[in-house]
């Protein structure tokens, strides 16, 4: 169910609204250093901790298969450096872990990396500034805690002792106060 038309692109349910999110191969040549590079930038504009700072190579942190293969065809459809992109920063999946909200995930739902949510959190300045707002599970990444190649974690962002922080911790995890961002397939 499509619920109000903005622009030629379709607002799908449960979306939060349209989101501008930049290629990530446009900031560095690996998904891990656009990561750093977009931390760096968001850090720079309010309190900020990156508990995975020196972390964000490929042995710790990767796209997830699914969401890569459907940000790749959403950027055949738009050309540009920026896409478009339906989402929300978490409500819907709220108290469940990564894991559970890609479990239940609709057909057309995407999980959103760090990157991505990083981007939005620079363009939404009144997300996360206080401890009593939505923590966002980044469902859309993997993390291996230890580099030991075992990717049971998942990158997420979070308030916490006057700023915000990123981090990871278990998928399997679930929080009342936190829920994964996702973003939705233009139908």
């Amino acid at each position: 169910h499509e619920k109000a038309v903005t622009g030629k692109l379709a607002l799908p349910e449960n979306a939060e609204g349209l989101f501008a999110i930049p290629r990530w191969d446009k900031f560095a040549p690996t998904y891990g250093e656009a990561v750093q590079v977009v931390l760096a930038k968001l850090g720079s504009t309010r309190p900020f901790h990156n508990y995975c700072e020196g972390q964000l190579g490929p042995d710790w942190l990767r796209q997830r298969e699914k969401t890569v293969k459907m940000f790749q065809m959403l950027g055949n459809q738009q050309k540009g450096d920026i896409l478009i992109v339906p989402a929300q920063f978490g409500l819907l999946h709220r108290g469940r872990s990564a894991r559970r909200a890609r479990w239940v995930f609709k057909t057309n739902e995407f999980g959103l990396g760090s990157f991505a949510i990083a981007c939005m959190l620079l363009t939404h300045k009144e997300r996360l500034v206080q401890w009593e707002q939505l923590h966002i599970d980044c469902a859309g990444d993997e993390y291996a805690p230890g580099a030991g190649g075992q990717f049971l974690g998942a990158p997420c962002f979070f308030w916490v002792g006057g700023g915000l922080r990123f981090g990871a911790r278990w998928c399997d995890g679930a929080l009342a106060g936190g829920g994964s961002a996702s973003w939705f397939f233009p139908q």
